[in-house]
């Protein structure tokens, strides 16, 4: 089929790489505009704009697609279907209606719990059990559309918001070939989402990522999990005799109890507001991620308290 790609960032790539293996002609890639990075501030391509040039697919980098003559150019490429993830652009009606069979979303949630933009961590972050990925049929509303091939993941207990992106990047890769191939067929079925049940993932704010310790060992557990690796849950603690930010990346529930905030033991055991959790990997400002004994090993003295 002649399919247009949208998306932007590592998550996309592997659906990108499996469409291109499946045989199909990826007529054009749509991807976010290359942004400055790094200290030089050079613009830095995307990871999807990178693959699609690796394969010799034509690029387009439109900063809205609300125009009509971005519409007109979208709607002039004859596509079949177009396939979305992760792409970062509000679609509106014209582009959803331009290819023969729609705009196809994979999005990483058992809909309609956890429409919008963080799913994986808000899925987490609420200590959910399982999750899952999901083809939709796009339509105006966010992730309201109809549902295709769908998979189911359990989260595990200590499962962090890096390792469910990693098992969703791989899982809908193949969801997706799958779903295009039954779309080929002419035997993709979609049913629409139940009426109930709906909760909405907002993007992630920065005031969300310090630990309050006063809450139950349960829930700073699950804030720690579900923001590792990024942006990552973070406290201060004293150390030389000034506050440092330490991120948390890794934790687990422990067997104790004491005044919120508290440090007790020696193995970054920190109180919460009930129970406690062990940080097993932080990471300390200016510093890479280390497991806890390194970083009791360079740390020194520590108070009796984390703020």
């Amino acid at each position: 089929m002649r399919v247009i790609f949208m998306g932007t960032p590592d998550f996309s790539v592997p659906t990108l790489t499996e469409i291109v293996s499946a045989g199909h002609e990826v007529v054009a890639v749509y991807t976010r505009a290359p942004k400055p990075a790094g200290r030089g501030q050079a613009e830095r391509k995307s990871p999807v704009h990178e693959t699609a040039e690796a394969f010799g697919i034509p690029v387009f980098t439109p900063r809205s697609l609300k125009g009509e003559a971005e519409q007109a150019q979208f709607a002039s490429l004859g596509a079949d279907v177009a396939v979305v993830v992760a792409y970062g652009l509000i679609l509106p009606k014209p582009i959803l209606e331009a290819p023969e069979h729609g705009c196809l979303n994979l999005h990483g949630s058992l809909l309609p719990r956890w429409r919008g933009a963080a799913p994986i961590q808000r899925a987490i972050m609420a200590g959910d059990r399982q999750t899952g990925i999901v083809v939709m049929q796009m339509d105006e509303g966010l992730d309201t559309g109809a549902m295709g091939p769908t998979e189911i993941i359990p989260i595990g207990p200590d499962m962090t918001a890096g390792e469910l992106h990693d098992q969703m990047m791989r899982l809908g890769a193949d969801l997706m070939g799958r779903a295009l191939a039954a779309l080929e067929r002419g035997s993709l079925d979609f049913t629409p989402q139940p009426a109930s049940g709906e909760t909405y993932a907002a993007k992630i704010d920065k005031a969300e990522a310090r630990i309050d310790f006063s809450k139950s060992a349960e829930e700073v557990h699950n804030l720690i999990r579900g923001l590792s690796p990024f942006p990552g849950a973070w406290f201060e603690l004293e150390l030389g005799g000034k506050p440092v930010r330490i991120k948390a990346l890794r934790s687990t529930v422990a067997d104790a109890s004491g005044a919120p905030g508290t440090l007790i033991g020696d193995d970054l055991t920190i109180a919460c507001g009930s129970g406690a959790v062990r940080l097993t990997q932080v990471q300390r400002e200016g510093k890479g991620a280390m497991d806890a004994a390194t970083f009791l090993r360079g740390a020194g003295a520590l108070p009796d308290a984390v703020s």
